[in-house]
């Protein structure tokens, strides 16, 4: 346990937080547990970082009392620390109660039965994002004719206990109804009368329930896909939709968030107009996933793939398989045959059933390539205890525990180009600690240990640009969303930022952030498409053996260039996503470019005041999660 007089000086000071102030809200409203019931007063930093660093000792992280210290350091001057999922969850009963599942963001399923759909629904629900295969429907067999009901009386087949194990349990079932085997009943009625009314508290994890009327609706527009196909096989997109829908239940729940991505073949005419929303008639749910193909030739792409390209419904994302498999660092052949896909980032190569186990360092706030050295080991440590923690499923406990796959990222990096240099030294200490540490703890060696994620949450709490990508602009307006009652608004007000109602809702506010980068910041409007795919080949050089995690912003003219330089390079990357860059047109969008005159009028406008936050936990409305990058609580 860190010593009360170590922490003291902590209790008096504040953090460097990002973006004005910024930084702060965020983490309040996303990694502050609640320390007193009775009031429902939150944490503060330095608590946070007690809670994560004991925390990490009770599962067998063996920091010593010094390497306890400066973790706590590094994390409290925001120069790295654990992944989102542990920042919420480290020092809590469910470490216990959930073991490793309660503390990793991410994970992949390959879709070959029943049970995988009520696996990925269980994660979802545990607040973990998931990749899914929809690449071998045919595996899950013929649809027959089933019948789902659902009847709110005591002799119902089931009786849907309030809890996500119930839940799982009742979608199993009714997919079973119509994909089961020769012993499962094709008929199936079940009752929600257990389930908690819309608006109760979820104590576990915070937030309040969102009712039973999601589960009763998304059983029923699952149950009409497979209506659809009774007496052949599902379609590649007919699996993608049912796991979409799994993923907009979840998202009714206001903390849980849904991250999916989706894998499927390049050649599937039907899957690659699955989010075409310009041609009309898809389904919203399909919002839920960023859908990505698998290929490692990039000639062999059919013409209509590119469409998405040229602003013809959503640009669909890259992965490499035989890449994932093969490299460890770019050309550095070092084969993982277990990896079947990717988690909804695309920075982790997964086996099935595997999880992402992640932590991130902000290489803008490193001192010295020593320090990066050292704060890299001390996060490993943490990550290898969670990764030898048990998992509720047998086969991810078995994968797990066989791999071992860590995911030490790096983020800022457009902040810190004259850092880059320090990558690599640093990965090979790594490696030959994670080979020391492995014998030590009698422990295999970890498959792979390192990656550069999206990074959008924790790069907001220190202010550095996201990952691998370069900054929005110099200056610009981060707006984000609150519900009314969250306790934060107030706070906010005080402290001078602008809050105003969210457009044509009653229930919803916007708070205005004035945002800066430092001087020598690497800007989007500085970098092509071409720069930004260099510098993730370089970062998967020189750093990441894993993947690394770019979202490459295309301009109108780019494409063929883009498409030349994954002729030459393609066979030695992992994953690439793309957005067209357009000008948007929204009033209040989540990122607006301003006017130096414009952030220094409204930096004026907020004051410096010590101003306490009252009470209460946030609801989370417009995180990255729910736009498909990694969940974060």
């Amino acid at each position: 346990m860190l010593n009360e007089k170590f922490l003291e000086p902590y209790t008096q000071k504040a953090a460097p937080w990002g973006f004005n102030g910024l930084g702060y809200i965020v983490y309040k409203r996303t990694y502050a547990r609640i320390v007193d019931e009775d009031t429902g007063q939150t944490e503060e930093w330095w608590e946070t970082c007690r809670r994560v660093v004991d925390g990490a000792n009770e599962i067998g992280a063996e920091l010593s009392d010094e390497e306890a210290e400066r973790m706590f350091d590094y994390m409290f001057n925001l120069k790295g620390m654990p992944g989102g999922r542990m920042l919420w969850q480290l020092g809590t009963p469910n470490n216990f109660r959930l073991g490793g599942d309660s503390l990793c963001n991410c994970w992949f399923v390959d879709i070959q039965k029943p049970e995988d759909f009520s696996w990925m629904f269980e994660r979802l629900m545990l607040g973990g994002g998931v990749g899914f295969s929809v690449l071998n429907p045919i595996r899950l067999g013929v649809v027959r004719q089933g019948a789902v009901d659902n009847h709110d009386v005591a002799d119902a087949d089931y009786i849907v206990p309030d809890k996500r194990e119930g839940w799982a349990e009742c979608l199993l079932r009714a997919v079973k109804t119509y994909l089961g085997d020769k012993n499962d009943p094709t008929e199936f009625t079940y009752s929600t009368q257990l389930i908690r009314a819309a608006g109760e508290p979820i104590r576990t994890f915070g937030g309040t329930a969102s009712g039973p009327g999601i589960l009763v609706e998304g059983v029923s527009k699952i149950c009409a896909v497979l209506n659809g196909a009774i007496g052949r096989n599902l379609r590649a997109v007919e699996v993608l939709d049912i796991c979409n829908i799994i993923g907009s239940v979840v998202v009714a729940g206001n903390v849980r968030r849904s991250a999916e991505i989706a894998l499927g073949s390049p050649f599937d005419i039907d899957y690659l107009h699955a989010k075409r929303w310009d041609l009309g008639n898809v389904p919203y749910h399909r919002a839920m996933s960023n859908n990505s193909i698998v290929t490692s030739d990039i000639e062999g792409i059919p013409d209509v793939f590119w469409e998405g390209y040229k602003g013809n419904g959503e640009p669909y994302g890259l992965f490499n398989l035989d890449a994932s498999r093969k490299y460890a660092r770019r050309f550095e052949v070092r084969e993982d045959k277990t990896i079947e896909g990717t988690n909804p980032c695309a920075e982790i190569g997964l086996a099935n059933r595997e999880s992402c186990n992640l932590a991130e360092i902000m290489l803008p706030n490193i001192e010295s390539q020593e320090e990066l050295i050292d704060i890299s080991k001390l996060l490993y440590k943490i990550q290898k205890a969670v990764a030898a923690l048990p998992y509720l499923d047998r086969e991810s406990d078995e994968i797990t525990s066989k791999n071992m796959r860590l995911g030490l990222g790096v983020t800022g990096v457009t902040q810190a180009l004259d850092k880059l240099d320090w990558l690599s030294p640093a990965y090979e200490a790594l490696y030959d600690f994670d080979a020391f540490w492995s014998s030590y703890k009698e422990w295999p060696t970890s498959v792979r240990l390192t990656t550069v994620k999206p990074s959008g949450t924790l790069s907001l709490l220190g202010g550095v640009t996201p990952g691998g990508h370069p900054g929005y602009s110099k200056h610009h307006i981060r707006r984000v969303r609150m519900a009314s009652t969250d306790p934060l608004l107030d706070y906010c007000e005080q402290r001078g930022y602008h809050v105003e109602w969210v457009n044509n809702d009653n229930r919803t506010k916007v708070v205005e952030f004035p945002c800066e980068f430092p001087e020598g910041t690497v800007l989007a409007e500085e970098m092509t498409a071409v720069d930004q795919l260099k510098l993730q080949c370089r970062l998967q050089e020189e750093w990441a053996d894993n993947a690394v995690s770019v979202t490459v912003y295309i301009k109108p003219g780019e494409l063929e260039s883009v498409q030349d330089f994954l002729r030459i390079n393609w066979e030695t990357m992992k994953s690439v996503s793309f957005l067209l860059h357009s000008e948007h047109g929204f009033e209040q969008a989540p990122l607006e470019e301003i006017t130096l005159d414009k952030y220094q009028e409204m930096l004026s406008q907020v004051n410096d005041e010590k101003i306490l936050i009252n009470a209460g936990m946030s609801e989370l409305l417009d995180d990255d999660c729910a736009t498909g990058a990694c969940p974060i609580r």
